[in-house]
This record gives structure tokens, sequence and C-alpha cells, in this order.
């Protein structure tokens, strides 16, 4: 290594000088003071050193810093948060002031930067320089947890009379980022089981699980599982009130798919319905369910069962209508299963039924002449025509 010739390289060096000579020292004879006072300067030692590496990573170039994560052995992220809050402490002095002299560790500081940096752009310097020193302040008696919290609360402190309009802006465009957020995935294992993760808005996940601790209620618990249920919903008692949510959500509660209300249509063998036939019963999404489920759901809002050998419902309308009925549509799909076209995998849900005889040129409303094409084969179609 060349010899030092920056005051700070010089610093550095001399502070490893002075650690080897305790690299082999006991500490059997430290006092319970002494230990304690000792491990709080180490603290500050650590803080005061982490501003001096924050310092000279803001100064590196890309290629510097890669070679210092090489060198050092570090992940490349620990590399840029250390580069990144050098960057932030060049606009926070007081913050920089506070980590230098080991009066803040490197958690407050990084906090009190999230926090200053959440303030509105537009705010008047002077009042971001009494915010930024009245965190400082907060730091002497708070750890990094409740100065986060102080840090949500900060324009309270240094403009009260902007704080009602800024937190309707922030919420507007916080819920506003949330929808654009949302995002649900499932997927079903083959094994009697789905798994998914999603992501929605506060209030929707507010909603959501209000609805879902309403029926792990100790009176509703105790009404459908009996006497000694668990009190304290967990994970389990969740998922089966989500299950239980599904089930009681009616068709006429939610928007029609492809014509029909967004339940699912189970066909169930009228022997089976009977329970004088174990069979399997399949349901509209092409999977299958046993007997004794799609008996008990039979009678539930959210399933439509379509028994086979009991009383039928017209599906032939002729011509005195254009549009198919909501039974037409669900003997359909029950018998395409998908978009039509060779090759698509559409689901009957997101399909239009199409008249193959079309219904301004003489075709019929009826289940024989018609047949499931998604949206873009039925507007290919048309375009053929």
């Amino acid at each position: 290594m060349a010899t030092p010739r920056h005051r700070i390289s010089v610093a550095v060096a001399h502070a490893h000088a002075e650690l080897d000579t305790v690299t082999d020292a006991s500490v059997w004879s430290m006092t319970p003071e002494e230990t304690r006072t000792t491990l709080v300067e180490i603290t500050r030692l650590k803080a005061r050193a982490a501003e001096l590496e924050a310092r000279v990573a803001e100064h590196a170039d890309d290629q510097t810093l890669d070679t210092w994560a090489h060198q050092t052995r570090q992940l490349r992220p620990a590399v840029l948060r250390t580069t990144r809050l050098g960057r932030a402490l060049v606009t926070r002095s007081q913050v920089r002031a506070a980590l230098a002299a080991g009066d803040l560790v490197v958690e407050q500081a990084q906090v009190i930067v999230d926090a200053l940096d959440q303030l509105p752009a537009d705010l008047d310097p002077g009042l971001v320089d009494k915010a930024e020193r009245h965190l400082v302040a907060e730091a002497r008696d708070h750890d990094a947890r409740v100065l986060r919290l102080l840090g949500t609360r900060l324009l309270e402190v240094v403009a009260p009379d902007l704080v009602d309009a800024y937190e309707a802006e922030q919420l507007a465009r916080e819920e506003a980022d949330a929808l654009v957020a949302a995002k649900f995935k499932i997927r079903d294992d083959g094994h009697g089981k789905c798994h998914g993760t999603f992501t929605i808005p506060s209030f929707h996940g507010a909603a959501l699980t209000k609805m879902l601790l309403a029926f792990t209620n100790p009176k509703h618990r105790t009404a459908t599982e009996g006497a000694g249920a668990a009190r304290r919903p967990g994970p389990q008692a969740l998922g089966r009130a989500l299950c239980e949510l599904i089930e009681r959500i009616g068709d006429k509660d939610l928007p029609s798919t492809g014509g029909v209300g967004a339940t699912v249509v189970v066909t169930i063998p009228l022997a089976v319905l009977e329970e004088r036939l174990q069979q399997a019963c399949l349901l509209d999404t092409g999977g299958k369910i046993s007997p004794a489920l799609a008996r008990r759901l039979a009678c539930e809002a959210g399933l439509l069962p379509v028994v086979l050998g009991g009383k039928s419902q017209v599906l032939d309308l002729g011509r005195k209508r254009r549009f198919h009925t909501r039974a037409q549509r669900i003997a359909i799909a029950l018998r395409d299963q998908r978009c039509t076209e060779p090759g698509c995998d559409w689901p009957p849900a997101m399909c239009h039924t199409h008249h193959d005889l079309e219904w301004a040129h003489g075709g019929p409303t009826d289940v024989d002449h018609a047949r499931l094409l998604c949206p873009r084969h039925h507007a290919r179609y048309h375009r053929r025509t």
C-alpha cells in the first residue's frame, strides 16, 4: 500500500495502528462500568467511521466502487447503500455533523434522511432546516424505530397549517399508486389446493381483513365449529374465513362475465345429487370437485348447479330475441368449454357467444347454432365476412 498522503488517509492509517496495539489485549480486567463506557465509545467510533466511509464513497466513481466491493468482499447493494447515504449527507449537513461526532448511529441517520425526503418538494428551505434540526435533537432520546414514527408526523411540527392539505394530497397519491401496483396471482397445484399472492391498496386490505374477522368472531365460530373454538384468529382460521366469504358471495353482487353471473357452474348428475352415485362433478372451469362438496354447494349462492335429468330450461328462442339468454350461455359454455377457434384456450367467461348463422341474416338465437369465440377471433370472423 502506498504511503498515505491525504489527511483522511493518514488518519485512517493512524486508527489502524492504534487498533493494532489492542488486537491481543484481554478484557477480563475491565470493570462493568468501564465495559459499558467502552461499548458506548466503540459505537460512537463506528458511527464516525461510517460517516467518513459514506463521505469517501460519495466521492468515488463507479469503477472505484466496483473495486472497493470486490476487495472487501461486500455485496453490491451494501456498497450502494453507503454511497447513497454519502450523497444524501451532502445536503443534510446537520445529520452529517451529528453522525461525524458519533451522536447518531447509521440507522438513525438513514431514518432522518428518509423522513426529510418525504417532505413536500416545494416546502420552504427554512422549514426543511427546522425539520432536520428537530429530528437530530429527538435522536438523542429515541432509537431509529421511534424516529421513523416521529418522521411520519414531521410536517405537524414544522408547518402545522400545511398538514391537512399535504396529507390529503399524499393520501390521494399513495392510493393512486396502490391501484396501479395492485396485482393478484393464483395457481392450482393439481392436488386440491391453490396458492397465490396479492397486492392491494391499504383500504381494500383493511376491508378484506374486517370481512374475514367477521367470520372468525367467537359467536360465529362457536355456531359453526362448536364450543371451544380459538378466540384469536390465526392464518388457518383466516384462510377458512376467506373460503366462507367466497362461498357466500352471490352472483347478484358481481358483474356478469360472458353474459352470465361470475359463478362457478358445476355439472351434477341427478343420481349424484340424490346420493345414489359417487362420481366426480365437472366445473365449467375445467376442474373437478367431490360429490360431497357439490351437494353442499348446490344450495349456495356462489354456485349454479346444472342437474342432468332434472327440470330443463327453454334453450331455443328462435327469432324472438337477438341476444342469448343466461341459460343458453351457460349451456353453450358447458358444451364448448373454451373458444372454439382451433388452438385458442380462452375460457368461457372471457368469450362472446357467436351466431353461426348471423341473426341479421335470419339466424336463430339458440344453442345449436351458437358457439364461443374469444373477442379477437370473434372480430376476425366478422372481418372475414
